[in-house]
């Protein structure tokens, strides 16, 4: 499971920095909302939702979330940076990274006209993918 969420991270990378970039586009050029956009924003929000469900079962089923399999302590994991990175902060700042996402997709939905709907996507997606970057164990993707 656990090469299933690695894999399908590069998806979720690559879709969340186009949803962000084509929102920003569209804010900065003023230019209509239209169902391409819609689809590019609401994709993000699938494949990231796909990507929870799928880390969500490999936090509990992998061997690299050791505290599940051994007598590793909180103190243990928290006094370890690439422990701490993979059982907590990994975990805690998708789920924000993906709240985010969720909270501008709902709230771009409410706007009528085009550009209140990209700059909504443009802060919330570019918030969630500063969280995304900033937590990725980068040591296990090359």
């Amino acid at each position: 499971m656990a090469f299933i969420h690695s894999y399908w991270a590069y998806l979720v990378l690559a879709v969340i920095i186009l949803a962000t970039a084509n929102s920003i586009i569209g804010f900065v050029t003023k230019r209509d909302f239209e169902a391409k956009d819609f689809r590019i924003a609401l994709f993000a929000l699938i494949v990231t939702h796909l990507q929870f469900v799928i880390g969500l079962i490999t936090y509990f089923v992998s061997d690299k979330v050791q505290w599940s399999n051994s007598d590793l302590t909180m103190k243990d994991i928290m006094g370890n940076a690439d422990l701490r990175l993979i059982h907590v902060e990994h975990p805690i700042t998708m789920i924000i990274a993906i709240a985010l996402l969720t909270i501008g997709y709902s709230k771009h939905k409410k706007k009528l006209v085009s550009t209140p709907k990209f700059k909504t996507l443009s802060i919330f997606y570019t918030l969630a993918l500063i969280a995304v970057l900033s937590r990725i164990p980068w040591k296990l993707w090359f």
